[in-house]
């Protein structure tokens, strides 16, 4: 299936957004997630589905000071 990761076309075997999550390797990390403009919350994430050319925002916290 077909989505649009954080702006770029991308590739991915599974539909739900957990395992997307695994799939491309952000599991363990803290983020937060957007599916088509729509915040999915941490809890959210294991009933999710996604669609091909679904839009999906993957975004981590970066420390600084």
């Amino acid at each position: 299936m077909r989505i649009v990761l954080n702006g770029e076309t991308c590739d991915v075997k599974n539909i739900m957004l957990d395992q997307i999550l695994i799939e491309l390797e952000y599991n363990g990390r803290s983020i937060a997630t957007a599916l088509n403009d729509a915040i999915v919350h941490k809890h959210a994430r294991v009933g999710t589905t996604l669609s091909d050319g679904d839009r999906l925002e993957v975004v981590a916290p970066i420390g600084g000071g």
